[in-house]
């Protein structure tokens, strides 16, 4: 297995966090699966739908994990912190600039401009995430109730995924074998 070090790490995160402002998951799919291959699309996926499951923020989850499998604990710290210290610096930031600004017309349509950019890119990431699942049909079954629990039942995280984990592990398993 390949390691890196946790400068690597760090770098590597300070860039994913730096230019994912406000949806990093797009950035970070595209740095770990299609610049860097650190991970291929199914490992990806697989450890998110871990780090969504566990308390915390997902993209800090995930460099947690992504930090601890490539350089251990140093690099799960070297990962988070830098996914984390330029844009909280940025934040801070923009916090000391809204608060003197935010009357103006301009400053907020661009900020219902920067939220639409942000919808896109998530959807975008979530459609390039469920490409890997058409290469077995039957995982779409999953997708499927997921979507109807969440988005028609209104049921929270933890249920969704009481309610989806079985089927989506007998595929998995299923999947497996047969290849």
């Amino acid at each position: 297995m390949r390691t890196l070090t946790p400068s690597q790490l760090f770098i590597a995160f300070s860039k994913i966090g730096i230019s994912g402002f406000g949806g990093v998951l797009p950035w970070a799919r595209r740095t770990i699966v299609e610049q860097e291959k650190w991970l291929s699309s199914e490992e990806f996926s697989a450890m998110l739908g871990i780090c969504q499951v566990v308390p915390g923020p997902n993209i800090v989850n995930l460099a947690i994990c992504i930090g601890t499998r490539f350089s251990g604990i140093p690099g799960a710290i070297c990962a988070a912190l830098g996914l984390l210290i330029a844009p909280s610096a940025v934040v801070i930031l923009l916090g000391i600039l809204y608060e003197h600004y935010s009357y103006m017309p301009i400053v907020q349509g661009m900020l219902r401009g920067v939220s639409a950019v942000g919808i896109g890119l998530i959807a975008g990431t979530g459609f390039k995430m469920m490409r890997s699942e058409f290469s077995y049909p039957p995982m779409l079954v999953v997708v499927v109730l997921t979507i109807v629990s969440a988005g028609f039942f209104h049921l929270g995280l933890g249920w969704v995924v009481l309610i989806a984990s079985p089927f989506a592990l007998y595929l998995a398993w299923r999947k497996a074998n047969l290849s």
